[in-house]
């Protein structure tokens, strides 16, 4: 009888701290039971509670870091930063928002109508679709698919087809060389980032991604950043998600002081603030996506913290990257197009393919010293190559401009 018992998955108490994301979908699912709803209702009113809390989550994140982003730019450059609406500035994102909401809609004369409209929507459902598949928590993954890892790298790949949709539906000519550009920066370091993604899949052997995080078990030193190839690879697929969010030093999609703004030069209004969300939720997923495969996901970085609510961790690390990402667009200049296409292709794709051989060495070997032993060199030779010795080759040649007198 008491194995029995103790066979049985005890549920936990409906406002305990580990289940307080999913408090709303548990509610819901309680009312409905309780009125003898059938079970399909119960199942999709659940799975639309659950989107809606991810959603809610981070369009809040969203116009919070809108603000933190503003006021941590400021102080690097020795300014103030946001501070009329509200105290210490903290409605200038409702302030935002009332804005693009009353700004005038301009579409050119020559725009195609319906692509002009259906772009900017567009943009923003990839990211919202990537968020649902992140394990947020130990209870909170809103939809944990086994091909979880695919799903997210298949739904990001729409990001390229509304970028060229916006510089296309425009009519104008600007916009459709920027939505090229944009689009060839978003090829190109998609590579790199998905080949290093496959080590991670490659060591873990699955493609689910609450089940990468459950592999990385224990504390800080279980993680896979803390391998030999892990180090390279979740370094290159750092550099790859600052491109693939369009974050400085690699924003050039938009590059606002050189080229107008690029595929968004002929939006206004809330379409124009349309970009700018699609933009900030894809920068949470390609993070969140970071910290789920290097970082332990929900996993405590120390152990005796597992009393700490997992999904606290999660947030936690994710903080922790998006204001790295602030600190190095208050730190870097931006890159030229040459220099980013060359850094792409001939150094990041070249270790990106490194990592999968060093990442099979590393698991035949047994993972352990004669493993570190091994797999080091193998990435770190040609690392210090690419970086040091064949720099100059590489590199793109400086360029000599010259005025003309009087």
């Amino acid at each position: 009888m008491i194995s029995l018992l103790a066979a049985q998955k005890v549920e936990p108490s409906l406002f305990s701290p580990e289940w307080l994301p999913r408090l709303p979908q548990r509610l819901v699912e309680m009312v409905l039971t309780n009125l003898n709803a059938p079970e399909w209702l119960v199942t999709i009113a659940g799975f639309l509670v659950a989107a809606g809390t991810v959603v809610a989550v981070f369009l809040s994140a969203f116009a919070l870091l809108s603000l933190i982003e503003r006021k941590t730019l400021a102080r690097a450059q020795n300014r103030i930063g946001p501070n009329r609406a509200g105290w210490f500035g903290i409605l200038q994102p409702v302030a935002d928002g009332i804005k693009m909401l009353t700004k005038e809609d301009i579409v050119p004369a020559k725009a195609e109508k319906f692509l002009h409209l259906l772009a900017p929507i567009l943009i923003v459902v990839p990211a919202i679709l990537a968020l649902g598949v992140i394990p947020y928590g130990r209870e909170w993954t809103p939809v944990p698919l086994e091909l979880g890892l695919l799903f997210f790298f298949a739904v990001g790949s729409l990001t390229e087809l509304s970028v060229f949709m916006a510089g296309w539906a425009s009519g104008s000519k600007f916009p459709m060389l920027g939505a090229m550009r944009a689009i060839s920066q978003m090829v190109s370091y998609e590579l790199p980032l998905i080949i290093s993604a496959l080590a991670v899949v490659m060591v873990s052997g699955t493609l689910s991604l609450p089940r990468i995080v459950e592999l990385q078990e224990g504390s800080f030193p279980g993680w896979n950043i803390c391998t030999p190839w892990g180090i390279f690879a979740g370094l290159l697929f750092y550099i790859c998600t600052i491109a693939e969010a369009n974050r400085c030093p690699f924003d050039l999609p938009e590059g606002e002081s050189e080229i107008v703004a690029g595929h968004m030069t002929e939006y206004s209004g809330f379409k124009y603030a349309l970009f700018f969300m699609g933009e900030y939720l894809g920068l949470f997923a390609i993070a969140g996506l970071f910290v789920t495969l290097f970082l332990g996901g929900w996993q405590a970085p120390l152990p005796g913290l597992g009393w700490v609510p997992s999904w606290l961790w999660f947030f936690g690390k994710l903080a922790l990257v998006i204001f790295s990402y602030l600190w190095i667009r208050a730190t870097y200049p931006r890159v030229r197009i040459d220099q980013l296409m060359r850094f792409a292709w001939l150094c990041m794709i070249p270790m990106a393919l490194l990592t999968l051989p060093a990442a099979a060495i590393w698991d035949f070997t047994g993972r352990g010293l004669l493993s570190w032993l091994v797999v080091l060199p193998l990435m770190l030779v040609p690392w210090v190559i690419v970086a040091f010795v064949f720099n100059k080759r590489l590199a793109a040649s400086r360029r000599t401009y010259t005025f003309a007198d009087g």
